[in-house]
This record gives structure tokens, C-alpha cells and sequence, in this order.
């Protein structure tokens, strides 16, 4: 029905096959056009559509082309308006619209995942847990001349990411235009998707006595790497609770007092390392407020360390495709195009889940290259 030529690409190339099934199923341009006259507060239709403007700078993202400009000429007749309006377009997509772009790919393929039974095994049986980690696009080179090769220049932009690795998604995204505002500034929007049941891991940059206390408010879990200035009082005294791969761990209860000078009462579990970091730590520690009877102490420390998980991530991000444009010059085309990258992992994710459903999730983590 499909024809000889479909056919051979199927035998030949499924997995390009099963992308663009997705694409196409999850983000086609009418549903795309429908989507973005409900999300979009500012801009409005006129003569360009959303979705042309995703199209083209889809195929940069993806690697087809090598700028906006170059695809925007092989279609300059049927896109039927300037270069100038294209960029103007993406320059004024507004930062909320990125991000509800990530969101929605999630609404559209996180259930086609449940349904091919291709998610892994969760890390933590009765919580599903989310790493919280953040993201600074690189610098433009668009930016002004004298300002290209200094580190302290504008950068355009930086997001805090959200990944589910049962999943193997990032489900959430929270971009901010100021690529200096500290992640833990984006907090306040962080705090109100948590819902009962999470399980948070994130590193000392969100080790805050707000989000911590926050989170356990709304019937969370969070497990973060201890930031010196997260202000604590011990409980308990170390205990001994033995060694991991990494050196040797004690646990202890501490006391954390939010804003409104109640206390809350977490553990603390402290690991002596064997080697030291790459900043030359001999030691770190690790708050928590998860049940000690359901996670024990080296148990936490081993969940840690899998938070490493949306660091590949993000290395997959940065070299199968183009998630951070540096010929774009504006925050909002930027950030726009960071989170088209992630709409494209989020497809690559349901191809993953349906190679787990038929080979095992060991065989596909080790084995299946993510290039």
C-alpha cells in the first residue's frame, strides 16, 4: 500500500523511519498551528505561520541545514514573506511558548512509551523520580564584535532541565532570556509542578532551604548534593553505615528551619571520599528527606550518582544535533531552539522505548548508540 521505495527504506533504515513517523504524528504542522494560537500571549498569525517558522528552524536543530538563512532559501517562494520577517518571527517567540513546546511533546509522546511497555525499571519502586539539573546556552556569535571572544559577555540565554529517566524524557523545561541569572533564581517556578510521589535529585545549586522544605511541603522527595550555604543544625551525631565504590558513608538527622521558623527534619548522609573530585573534594555530602526504612544511607549515595544520567543528556543534545544555535543572536530564538532539540530527544526517546519492549533495557542502555 505504502509502495517498493517505503518498503526498502523500512528494511534498510527503520529507526529513520520511526522518527519521522513521530515527527509527523506528534507535531505535524496544522496541530502545531492550532497549538500555538492557544499558548502564545503576544505574538499573532498574520501572513507567517508557527509552524513554518518550526520548520525551518527545525531542519538547523536536526542538522539538515546549517542556519535558518540557508533553509529559508530553498523555500523562499512558498514561505511567501522576507528573511527579515522569519527572524523577527523567531526573535519575538516568547520564552513561555518554548517551554510549553517540551511540554506538549511530552503530552503527545510520553503515552505512545506507556503503551509499547518501554519503559526502565524504576530506580526507586513506588516514586518516579525527576533530575533537576540546569543548562546555559552558548555564546552568540551574533553578540557585538568586542564582546564575541570574552567569557563575561551577554549570553542568550539558560534553562533549568527536567528528565525522567523511566521515561527517558525531559518532561519539564524553565528558560529564563538572562543567561547570568543564577539557576536557583528559577526555583519559584520549579516548586509548583511538584506533586506527591516525586523523587527530586538535583545537585548543590538547588540545595536551598526554600525548595527543600517546599518540596517535602507538597508531599515530595528530594535527594541533593549539600550546599554549604543551606543553613542546618545537627540532630545526631555521624554514624558509621559502611563503604560504596566511592569511600566510606555516615548518616546523621539535621534540622532545617523554613521561612516561617518551622523546623524540618532530614537526613544527612556524608561520604569520605577515596579519590577526590575534579574540584578537589575529599569529601561531600547529601540531604535528604527520603524514608531510611525504604532507602538506606549507601543506597542513597548510589541514586546519586545516577543523576549523572541528564548529563548524557545533554551530551547527546550537543553532538547528534545543533541545541545550541550561536548564529542566533536573540534569547527567544535561542531558547526556542535549545527546546526544539529537546522536542527531538523526547521523539528519539519512543524509538528507544520501542527497542527496549523488544530487546531488554540492558541491551539497549549498552548496546544501541545514541548517534
Amino acid at each position: 500500500m505504502l509502495g517498493q521505495v517505503f518498503a526498502r527504506f523500512m528494511e534498510k533504515s527503520p529507526v529513520s523511519v520511526m522518527v519521522r513517523g513521530m515527527l509527523e504524528r506528534a507535531l505535524n504542522l496544522e496541530a502545531l498551528d492550532a497549538w500555538y494560537e492557544q499558548v502564545s500571549d503576544k505574538q499573532y498569525t498574520r501572513t507567517l505561520l508557527f509552524s513554518t517558522v518550526y520548520d525551518l528552524l527545525s531542519q538547523v536543530v536536526f542538522k539538515i541545514k546549517p542556519s535558518v538563512h540557508a533553509a529559508y532559501q530553498e523555500k523562499e517562494e512558498e514561505i511567501g514573506v522576507s528573511v527579515v520577517a522569519v527572524y523577527n518571527k523567531l526573535k519575538g517567540v516568547e520564552v513561555h511558548t518554548a517551554a510549553e513546546l517540551v511540554r506538549f511533546s511530552v503530552a503527545q509522546l510520553a503515552p505512545l512509551v506507556h503503551e509499547l511497555g518501554g519503559e526502565r525499571a524504576t530506580w526507586v519502586p513506588g516514586y518516579r523520580v525527576k533530575i533537576l539539573d540546569g543548562n546555559c546556552i552558548e555564546a552568540t556569535e551574533h553578540r557585538l564584535k568586542e564582546l564575541r571572544g570574552l567569557a563575561a559577555g551577554a549570553l542568550p540565554g539558560k534553562s533549568l532541565v527536567v528528565d525522567d529517566p523511566a521515561l527517558g524524557m525531559v518532561v519539564d523545561v524553565f528558560p529564563c532570556a538572562d543567561g547570568h541569572a543564577q539557576e536557583r533564581s528559577l526555583l519559584h517556578l520549579v516548586l509548583p509542578t511538584l506533586e506527591a510521589g516525586d523523587l527530586w535529585i538535583e545537585d548543590r545549586n538547588f540545595c536551598t532551604r526554600d525548595f527543600l522544605c517546599g518540596t517535602q511541603g507538597r508531599g515530595a522527595c528530594f535527594l541533593a548534593h549539600e550546599h554549604q550555604g543551606c543553613s542546618r543544625a545537627a540532630v545526631t551525631p555521624l554514624r558509621s553505615c559502611g563503604t560504596v565504590a566511592t569511600g566510606h558513608v555516615a548518616e546523621q538527622w539535621i534540622e532545617v528551619v523554613d521561612a516561617e521558623g518551622q523546623p524540618h527534619r532530614f537526613r544527612r548522609i556524608a561520604v569520605r571520599l577515596k579519590q577526590p573530585t575534579r574540584e578537589g573534594e575529599d569529601h561531600i555530602a547529601i540531604i535528604t528527606n527520603l524514608p531510611r526504612s525504604r532507602v538506606p544511607a549507601k543506597r542513597v549515595v548510589e541514586l546519586y550518582r545516577q543523576r549523572w544520567t541528564i548529563e548524557t543528556a545533554f551530551q547527546d543534545l550537543e553532538g547528534h544535533l545543533h541545541s545550541e544555535i550561536n548564529t542566533l543572536g536573540y534569547p527567544q530564538a535561542a531558547l526556542f531552539g535549545f527546546c526544539l532539540a529537546l522536542v527531538a530527544y523526547n521523539t528519539l526517546a519512543v524509538v528507544f522505548a520501542a527497542r527496549r519492549s523488544v530487546h531488554g533495557e540492558e541491551t539497549v542502555d549498552q548496546d544501541l548508540s545514541g548517534y
